[in-house]
């Protein structure tokens, strides 16, 4: 198996990162891989702790804010640079240590080009603590900005999730022009489907082929998901008999992330 495994996990928004991201965690926990694990939400709207059923204290977002507006920002002396201690905040207030993996959100800021400068701490928080773990799993934010920001840049697995809509399918071929176009050096680039119905998976096979990327599998429609999420209930604690479950495992297996 490959290690350190850094993977990237995008699509269109809604099309399942967060469900996806939650069940490998899951996967990865059952199957006693002995891995250290860190989980990446970075998405802004930061919706994998509830996928997770975990509590988190800040996202980095949220330090950057109460940083900017506290008295600190005016009070180092000359030999004590405020990104070091930016970045001491952030690692002591956004990293979770938990009994199976480690967690860190990014968040968002409030501020004109705030939401670049949190992404450009997040990559350099990740640039020191990636060396750390054997797994790291990134669930991204919807679209394309994450890979022109290079926020991707130590991934050597990307998945990209695409359920049926053509907008969908569109953002996934534009996923694979810019990780080109920006040169980030990816190893293995999956298709993750989602609810794709049975009649469709030719053609997501051949379309996937055709622009470079491999099928690692196709998770079904589960009704158990839409309960757990109607009630509030995190998706981590999804039975193992769910078919959503079994489907993902397989795809842990064809990337390589489980044996």
């Amino acid at each position: 198996m490959r290690r350190p495994f850094v993977t990237s996990i995008s699509g269109k928004g809604g099309s399942g990162k967060t469900m996806l991201t939650a069940l490998l965690t899951k996967i990865l926990i059952e199957h006693e891989t002995g891995d250290e694990i860190l989980i990446v939400d970075g998405d802004p709207a930061t919706n994998l702790p509830e996928a997770l059923g975990i509590e988190i204290r800040k996202t980095i977002g949220e330090v950057v804010e109460e940083f900017k507006k506290s008295s600190q920002e005016q009070s180092f002396s000359a030999s004590f640079r405020k990104d070091a201690l930016l970045e001491y905040l952030i690692m002591r207030d956004c990293l979770v240590e938990l009994e199976h993996f480690d967690f860190i959100a990014m968040g968002r800021g409030e501020g004109e080009g705030c939401y670049c400068f949190i992404n450009a701490l997040l990559v350099g928080i990740l640039s020191k603590l990636i060396h750390n773990y054997t797994v790291v799993l990134m669930d991204m934010e919807a679209g394309l900005e994450h890979l022109n920001r290079r926020t991707d840049r130590y991934v050597n697995t990307m998945v990209v999730v695409v359920d049926p809509s053509k907008m969908s399918f569109k953002t996934a071929e534009r996923i694979r022009e810019v990780i080109v176009e920006v040169g980030l050096k990816v190893n293995n680039m999956y298709i993750v489907g989602n609810k794709i119905p049975q009649a469709d998976m030719e053609r997501l096979y051949n379309w996937a082929k055709n622009i470079g990327y491999e099928v690692a599998g196709v998770v079904p429609y589960d009704p158990l998901i839409e309960e757990f999420n109607t009630n509030g209930i995190p998706l981590i604690k999804l039975p193992s008999s769910s078919i959503a479950v079994r489907a993902v495992k397989d795809v842990a297996k064809s990337i390589s992330l489980i044996d």
